[in-house]
């Protein structure tokens, strides 16, 4: 049913109990990134730190999902335990689907679980379930069990949190669905706050689709354009991992801490190599025909039943850059069993590559020792790194704990802040020169994803500050359009405005889809001026000392262009944190 407000659950843990909001907005927001937005200026505390009860974790979805493919993503915004500041997290997996069935636009979360909790909603339940016994699980055994608790259909999602999240630790991710997450600025050390263990979505109602024959004509135009055009063979195919070998003959991978920009002997984690040698199955998110989730196998020896055991891990470029590159490993088995520990502590997984990437490198350079490490790093030592992992995970120490909480607070502490590779957060895996760094540094979600600085960079374009800055303002308000939707970023080649505007008409949202323009520019603001009230200053970002230190097939960089394009993205960022929202 077509609604021109929004319904929303909100939970408040601490007495179980819930109630549905209707709430207005639809024609200003439209949903995703917007609804989360607009739903945490509703019911979060800008003034209150973090880790208060009241602060909510909010999950939301867009006005196309569940009707047309690849609006497969959910929102999440909340305080982050990084930077103390308002957040968004995406994430794939059935949870947007889930959403949708359990006829809810929006799921608020608020309180604190008197004990290690589960919430379980459906459109016609709420509980929420005691799970004291599950404390310090890992992520894969508690999915399992999950899974065994709440039977559900297809439509079901379970999303839950590892050891790092039950602690609060700022690089703690959420896991959907085993493949997917929540990953970045410490999303599950906000549930982990909130004594929630787990959020299993039972997406147990219905929807009906638009009669006639309108609709159905342009579902079927928008899937062949998808499967159509080249996302199968770019995402399907060999995936985003193609970017390893890409990047590396640029000189824009990073490298063992960004002390080197190309590897002589990168095959061994190539997108080709994994593909070929380690490649089990692809998966898809739900409502998705492209199927880009690419999942391989590590093995396992236990010697007490002497066989082997197998499990299942999924890369792509970033993760393969965070555990391989960054730490100088060059096999893809080794990468898969990094990734494997990575996965069971709940951390994200960039931040924990790049933040043991620094630790290695400190470590070489006499600022730490295996008295704080526990186990000798050294840059190509997968055993170590994995048993590094846990111990970051579960924070065995006092330096792994500081470094579950960000690799500038723990580089502040023991020194080396000059090769912390930060931006905003721990940096994604692009050496391409000035535009991205500071496109991360400063963006709303400190991500490669914000606005394509990483894409800019490899253009043939002369350094030209201001350029540079409208294009980043231009981009982030583009795909501010798309996670409103919420659509996978996939499909920005074929989502444009006039495409998502005729989706939206087809589905009764006429006015919606007249004002699409005006309603990017809006939650751009509105995003922005959340971040400015919780506290965001754009002067006080700093961009390492490395980061000037790189080369690429360009030269090094220019770090008087660097400041040039930061003052300029910077006033930008202003104009856009006190615009009317």
């Amino acid at each position: 049913m077509i609604r021109d407000h929004f319904r929303v659950l909100v939970v408040d843990l601490e007495t179980g109990r819930g109630s549905l909001a209707s709430v207005p907005g639809r024609d200003d927001v439209a949903g995703g990134s917007g609804l989360a937005a607009l739903l945490f200026r509703r019911y979060g505390f800008p003034d209150r730190p973090w880790d208060d009860p009241a602060q909510p974790v909010i999950f939301a979805i867009g006005p196309l999902t569940g009707y047309f493919p690849l609006m497969s993503k959910t929102v999440c915004g909340f305080m982050s335990p990084y930077h103390g500041q308002y957040a968004e997290s995406h994430a794939g997996g059935r949870s947007a689907l889930a959403l949708r069935f359990a006829d809810l636009d929006a799921l608020v979360i608020a309180g604190r679980a008197p004990t290690l909790s589960c919430l379980v909603v459906g459109a016609r339940s709420l509980r929420v379930r005691d799970v004291a016994f599950m404390r310090g699980m890992d992520v894969l055994a508690s999915g399992k069990l999950l899974r065994r608790m709440f039977p559900g259909s297809g439509h079901r999602s379970i999303l839950r949190i590892g050891p790092a999240g039950e602690r609060g630790a700022a690089t703690a991710c959420i896991n959907v669905e085993t493949y997917r997450h929540f990953g970045r600025l410490g999303c599950g050390g906000a549930l982990g706050a909130k004594n929630l263990k787990a959020v299993v979505i039972l997406g147990d109602g219905d929807f009906s689709l638009p009669e006639g024959k309108a609709y159905p004509a342009l579902f079927r135009e928008v899937h062949e354009q998808l499967t159509a055009t080249d996302m199968m063979s770019k995402y399907h195919n060999i995936g985003t991992p193609v970017n390893v070998t890409v990047l590396n003959e640029l000189s824009a991978l990073p490298c063992r801490n960004l002390q080197r920009t190309r590897e002589e002997h990168i095959g061994g984690i190539a997108g080709e190599r994994f593909a070929r040698d380690t490649l089990l199955r692809n998966r898809a998110c739900a409502g998705c025909p492209v199927g880009c989730i690419h999942i391989g196998f590590v093995r396992e020896m236990f010697q007490q039943e002497n066989q082997w055991v197998y499990r299942q891990v999924a890369y792509d470029h970033e993760p393969i850059f965070a555990t391989g590159s960054m730490l100088g490993v060059g096999d893809a088995f080794q990468v898969l069993g990094i990734l494997d520990a990575v996965e069971r502590v709940g951390l994200d997984v960039i931040s924990a590559g790049v933040g043991l990437a620094w630790a290695t490198e400190a470590t070489e350079k006499g600022l730490i020792s295996e008295s704080e490490t526990i186990v000798p790093l050294r840059f190509g030592d997968a055993a170590a790194y994995r048993q590094a992992v846990e111990h970051l995970g579960r924070g065995s120490n006092e330096f792994y704990r500081l470094l579950s909480d960000g690799t500038a607070k723990a580089a502040k502490a023991y020194g080396g802040e000059r090769f912390a590779c930060v931006l905003g957060q721990e940096m994604a895996g692009y050496a391409t020169g000035e535009t991205f760094f500071v496109s991360q540094a400063l963006g709303f979600r400190h991500s490669h994803l914000d606005s394509a600085g990483y894409a800019y960079d490899q253009k043939d374009v002369e350094k030209d500050a201001r350029r540079a800055a409208d294009f980043l303002v231009e981009e982030e308000r583009t795909r501010v359009l798309l996670t409103s939707m919420v659509a996978c970023l996939f499909a920005r080649g074929v989502y444009t405005g006039p495409v998502l505007a005729r989706c939206l008409d087809s589905l009764g949202y006429g006015t919606l889809a007249a004002r699409l323009p005006d309603l990017a520019r809006d939650v751009q603001a509105l995003r922005w001026s959340l971040r400015a009230a919780t506290g965001f200053d754009p002067d006080t970002v700093e961009i390492p000392k490395r980061f000037t230190e790189v080369r690429t097939w360009r030269g090094k960089v220019d770090e008087a262009y660097l400041g040039e394009l930061r003052r300029e993205y910077t006033a930008r960022i202003r104009a856009l944190m006190t615009r009317p929202a």
